[in-house]
């Protein structure tokens, strides 16, 4: 039987980083009362996804992820239809404080993705 997770963001701004992805992803913030100073959770409000939980810690990120999140904006698309929905994905996070890093196009083998930065500089590609 698989086991149900949850993925933890160590941040400076719990409750900064909790609105951000709650806005990318569709999630929901729960209702009070949190900590966002200390600590925030975001939940899908369907019940699929993962909760995802945001923690306070002193030191801040000082290398490239070795775990980030995929968002998958365009699933099934290809070619231009897929680069576009990308873009448009890009530009509204980008609104919401997010940093596009780099665009790769499609290479024959995997299709294009955009690599970009949450507001706290964590690394994920829209997908």
């Amino acid at each position: 039987m698989a086991k149900e997770f949850q993925v933890t963001y160590d941040c400076a701004d719990p409750g900064a980083q909790a609105t951000f992805w709650a806005q990318a992803l569709g999630y929901r913030l729960p209702p009070p009362p949190q900590e966002p100073n200390l600590r925030a959770a975001i939940t899908d409000p369907d019940g699929k996804g993962p909760r995802i939980y945001f923690q306070k810690v002193p030191e801040g990120k000082t290398v490239k992820n070795r775990l980030h999140l995929d968002v998958r904006a365009a699933p099934g698309l290809t070619g231009d239809e897929r680069m576009a929905v990308l873009e448009d994905e890009c530009t509204r996070l980008e609104k919401l404080g997010a940093k596009r890093l780099y665009r790769l196009e499609s290479d024959g083998v995997d299709e294009g993705m955009i690599a970009m930065a949450d507001p706290e500089g964590n690394e994920f590609c829209l997908d």
